[in-house]
C-alpha cells in the first residue's frame, strides 16, 4: 500500500497521534514506533524549525544542530511555505 498524504494508514497514524496526553506516553510510543536515528533527525528538525523561526542563520543553526545544509533547506522551505505545521506547534 502506498502511503499517501491523506491514506487510510496516515489518517490512522494522525489518529492514534492525537490520543497522546503525555510526554512520558509519547516518549514510550514514539519509541516503539520510530528507531534513535529517526527520532534524532525529527528532534534535529524540530530544533532547526525553532531556530528559523527566532530569525537564527543558517550558519549557527548548522554549527549548533549538525543538520546538512540539504535537511536545514527542507526545513526552511517547510517554515516558510509549508502548511504551517511547524509554526502552530512550536506556538503552542
Amino acid at each position: 500500500m502506498t502511503l499517501k498524504k491523506d491514506g487510510e494508514m496516515l489518517k490512522d497514524l494522525y489518529s492514534q497521534l492525537i490520543k497522546i496526553e503525555t510526554e512520558e506516553e509519547c516518549a514510550k510510543f514514539l519509541g516503539d514506533l520510530c528507531t534513535v536515528k529517526e527520532l534524532e533527525s525529527m528532534a534535529q528538525r524540530l530544533q532547526a524549525a525553532k531556530m528559523l523561526l527566532d530569525g537564527r542563520t543558517y550558519q549557527e543553526i548548522t554549527a549548533q544542530t549538525d543538520i546538512s545544509s540539504a535537511t536545514l533547506a527542507r526545513v526552511s522551505k517547510c517554515v516558510r511555505y509549508g502548511d504551517g505545521g511547524y509554526e502552530s506547534i512550536i506556538k503552542k
